[in-house]
């Protein structure tokens, strides 16, 4: 009796309708946090303003969430009216109290034993619509969940978790459709965006990465080196309702480092495309490295802006790409505005007159070995950046290294690796791993603000590790990161000045995020196998 009493309790608490239109005027009730990226237009920004430079000295850890769960925690929580919900990895989601810590409910999902993701047993976070949760799995499932009990209400095959199909990003709502794409390009998985209708999860849609016969960019594929093209989608997109696109990034082609029986741009990997959500239909698109050898994956969040650009008013993309480079779109039409380095680059020296990058003769991946700059993992990658409509500027976690990029022949057998080599740095991929230095410098990672109309660094926040944090802006010009080293930074938005750090005591690889229980400002980042909340002190 007690255990039904205290289950309709929690469901009383979790009665809380989330529909899209409180979803599309997230900035209205910032006290919840009802999407991946704070809101459709991915800023991660918060006009939250109780925790200010002032006073984020006086923070203090309310609670922490340990993980029943060793595998890398990189998820962003949902808050919807004081209830959290997040994922512990792989795919268990997770119920809780905002205020206290305390557990509401947990729904435990096992995937598929052929599950094989690349870079881990990961989850990114969930989206929810109603009162409904949906999650991408690794073993590329996508599943509906009452957000009130946690007991699951469909699931839906969305591909081959054996051919090395998988989904580890928190998917998107838009509508009434719920949006993922499927990762999987280390394995040669043809790649793909699809919408489902919530209600029932039926696929309404489905546009391929990868162009088939037929379809345009097809030619920009030698042979049938489409069949095993890659490109992924690792994170969220985002929506822009006023033009109703969805705006996402895409991978890189397979195989990875050896672009020999690929010839072409390959297309469209590496890009970002901008879909109509209500049929899939592609209306531009924009390629960020043409034929890649790097792995550049173009996988970062697209963040949406509207600001002034060279005296007149426009809706704009900023985009940090792994490839080293800084970009400013027109997100209208896809038109190249701007392009420049926010860390040291080697393999191209500008843009041609339609924003296409010139490559710089003999940087290509070799059987001796080439020292490209950035390295492997990037300029950035997967970790979110934020824009402050305050500061008018662009941050980025970075990283500054180089790797020597080799390739090797590689045939493509369903459900392996299909990469052709593995480039050497002096930076691991993991903290473990071993480091196989080839070169005599030693990465280093950074948090640059860059001013998206100049295209300029304003200043660098370093560390002494690199760092995979996603980034939080908010009203009062606070900057929220962590890094490898196990801090937790609050920074000076304006300036970059370090105002308090918290050491977690495991690496940052999520995104921090910030709501508001009963008038009361939290923060709360996934570290280690933890989830660590924080709040001002208060008078006792």
């Amino acid at each position: 009796m007690m255990k039904v009493a205290l289950l309709l309790a929690i469901a009383a608490t979790l009665s809380a309708q989330v529909s899209f239109d409180r979803i599309q005027a997230a900035g209205k009730e910032p006290q919840n946090w009802l999407t991946y990226s704070g809101s459709l237009a991915s800023q991660r920004y918060s006009t939250l303003d109780q925790i200010t430079p002032a006073n984020v000295n006086n923070l203090e850890l309310q609670w922490v969430f340990q993980a029943r769960s060793l595998e890398k925690f990189e998820a962003t929580a949902l808050v919807v009216d004081g209830v959290m919900y997040t994922v512990q990895a792989p795919n268990d989601v997770v119920a809780i109290d905002a205020r206290t810590g305390r557990v509401l409910w947990i729904y435990e999902y096992t995937p598929a034993k052929d599950a094989r993701p690349c870079c881990g047993r990961v989850n990114r976070g969930l989206a929810i619509l109603g009162d409904t949760l949906y999650m991408g799995t690794i073993d590329a499932h996508l599943l509906a969940i009452d957000a009130k009990t946690g007991k699951p209400l469909w699931n839906k095959t969305v591909a081959n978790a054996a051919a090395g199909y998988a989904i580890t990003h928190a998917p998107l709502i838009v509508k009434n459709k719920v949006i993922v794409g499927t990762a999987g390009g280390e394995y040669g998985i043809r790649g793909f965006i699809a919408a489902f209708d919530a209600a029932t999860g039926k696929e309404d849609w489905r546009f391929y990465t990868v162009p088939g016969p037929g379809e345009p960019g097809h030619e920009t594929w030698a042979g049938d080196s489409w069949k095993t093209g890659g490109g992924s989608v690792w994170m969220t997109g985002s929506y822009d309702a006023a033009l109703n696109l969805t705006y996402w990034g895409v991978g890189n082609p397979g195989p990875d480092w050896n672009g020999d029986k690929r010839a072409g741009d390959n297309l469209y990997t590496d890009s970002v495309v901008a879909l109509d959500p209500d049929t899939g239909k592609l209306k531009w698109h924009y390629q960020f490295s043409p034929h890649d050898e790097f792995d550049f994956d173009a996988v970062q969040v697209p963040v949406l802006a509207d600001m002034d650009w060279k005296g007149k008013p426009r809706k704009v993309m900023l985009w940090a790409n792994r490839n080293g480079l800084f970009y400013v779109l027109d997100r209208t039409s896809g038109e190249f505005l701007q392009g420049k380095p926010f860390v040291e680059v080697n393999w191209m020296n500008g843009f041609d007159e339609k924003g296409r990058p010139m490559r710089v003769p003999g940087k290509v991946p070799t059987t001796e070995g080439t020292l490209i700059k950035p390295g492997n993992q990037g300029g950035t990658n997967w970790y979110s950046p934020s824009y402050s409509p305050r500061t008018k500027l662009f941050y980025i976690p970075s990283w500054e290294y180089s790797s020597i990029y080799v390739k090797q022949p590689v045939d493509y057998t369903e459900g392996r690796l299909f990469a052709g080599a593995m480039p050497q740095s002096p930076v691991p991929m993991v903290r473990s791993g071993q480091i196989n230095q080839k070169t005599d410098e030693e990465g280093y990672g950074a948090i640059r603000a860059m001013d998206p109309v100049t295209g300029q660094r304003k200043w660098e926040f370093k560390m002494s590790d690199v760092t995979d944090s996603g980034i939080l802006t908010t009203a009062t010009d606070l900057l929220f990161v962590g890094g490898r080293e196990g801090y937790f930074f609050a920074l000076d938005a304006r300036n970059g000045s370090l105002l308090w750090k918290s050491n977690t005591g495991g690496q940052v690889s999520a995104g921090p995020m910030t709501y508001a229980v009963d008038g009361r400002q939290y923060v709360a980042v996934a570290s280690g196998s933890s989830l660590f909340v924080y709040a001002l002190k208060q008078p006792r």
